[in-house]
């Protein structure tokens, strides 16, 4: 039998990282993932059916995920040389970080933002800077610059609509950046669909730029399809570092029904823009609630009242959203992901009682 010191094996920059929190607590509407509400269309689900019994499970998948690429090269039209697919756009941070940084140096992203950039970071022993945004949720080029280049990062990140504020930022200033900044810039376009604006165009014009993209928020979280769109050459790099096989069978096929007929999957997304403008519009009627504008499938808003009793209380009514209240920009702050319309009544419906309440606490 052995006894090892296990923790005293693991690296010291590990040992002080915190684990990425999912809230997924049992509750009958969920609406803190940003996630779609709608399942993919009928339609969609036969044709995936009957594909599964020409499914050779016994083989490995198409390691270039070449029929997917072939789709979005089409889509986006943009050559499939431009094209790498993740298992999740999250796999593809990883590899930026893992071609472009060694051990200690620094990359920078502005705050609040996508906690993961800053956990695959410290995870792989490098520095991660942050710039406060301002009381809009934007950035000035000029000082986003002057306050992280004396560090020197070798990437900058980019949500695009930023997660969890929910704007995009200024594309001028984002372009500014782009063609000052002598490192990677990567522009992480997770929510487009929400947003319609991209950066995809301007790589042509711009070799140290990339852009992420999801599947996952329009309705394939399941099955973790990302993709990157970039110059060749980095291409080429982060497909030298990319495991073999990252991205299965299953979510290679599904992913090019999605997008080859991707109609009804446009429909959701409409569906889902209203809805946000209409829950834009109920919350902003509540007085004690200061709502921020929205380009993406979730909402950001901030509480007079203590966000996380009223986070607590909405999960007594089977609702669960986020609480981001812990962020020291973000005190009092909590996220909806954008529901069904009957989803969103019965949130609306609870955070409506909920304030009206003269005692909150338990």
């Amino acid at each position: 039998m052995s006894n090892v010191d296990l923790l005293s094996l693991v690296r010291d920059k590990v040992k002080k990282l915190k684990a990425y929190k999912v809230e997924n607590y049992d509750c009958d509407i969920k609406l803190h993932a940003n996630e779609n509400p709608f399942s993919p269309p009928a339609e969609l689900m036969e044709s995936f059916r009957k594909s599964l019994e020409d499914f050779k499970l016994n083989r490995y998948p198409d390691p270039h995920c070449n029929g997917l690429k072939r789709i979005l090269s089409q889509r986006w039209r943009t050559p499939p040389e431009t094209l790498v697919v993740g298992n999740g756009s999250d796999e593809l941070i990883q590899l930026i970080l893992q071609i472009f940084c060694d051990m200690g140096d620094a990359v920078a992203f502005p705050d609040p933002t996508f906690a993961m950039y800053s956990i695959i970071a410290e995870g792989m022993g490098l520095k991660p800077v942050v710039h406060p945004l301002d009381e809009n949720w934007d950035f000035k080029a000029d000082e986003f610059l002057g306050a992280v280049e004396k560090h020197d990062p070798k990437i900058l990140f980019f949500s695009f609509p930023n997660n969890p504020t929910g704007n995009c930022f200024s594309p001028e200033e984002i372009k500014k950046t782009i063609e000052r900044f002598r490192g990677i810039v990567v522009v992480d376009e997770a929510y487009y669909d929400f947003s319609k604006k991209t950066f995809i165009h301007d790589i042509r014009g711009h070799n140290n730029l990339i852009v992420l993209r999801s599947l996952s928020k329009i309705g394939l979280a399941g099955l973790r399809v990302g993709y990157g769109v970039a110059d060749p050459l980095i291409i080429d790099q982060i497909n030298k570092v990319r495991l073999p096989y990252n991205s299965n069978t299953v979510s290679q096929t599904f992913s090019e029904k999605v997008l080859g007929n991707f109609s009804q999957v446009q429909e959701q997304i409409d569906t889902i823009i209203q809805e946000r403008e209409r829950l834009v519009r109920a919350l902003s009627k509540i007085k004690s609630l200061k709502v921020y504008p929205s380009a993406s499938n979730f909402i950001l808003f901030r509480m007079e009242h203590d966000a996380g009793t009223v986070f607590k209380k909405l999960m007594d009514k089977g609702i669960l959203i986020r609480d981001l209240s812990s962020h020291p920009r973000l005190k009092g702050c909590l996220r909806v992901t954008v529901g069904s319309r009957d989803e969103n009544d019965q949130f609306l419906l609870q955070i409506e009682n909920l304030t009206r309440a003269e005692n909150l606490t338990t």
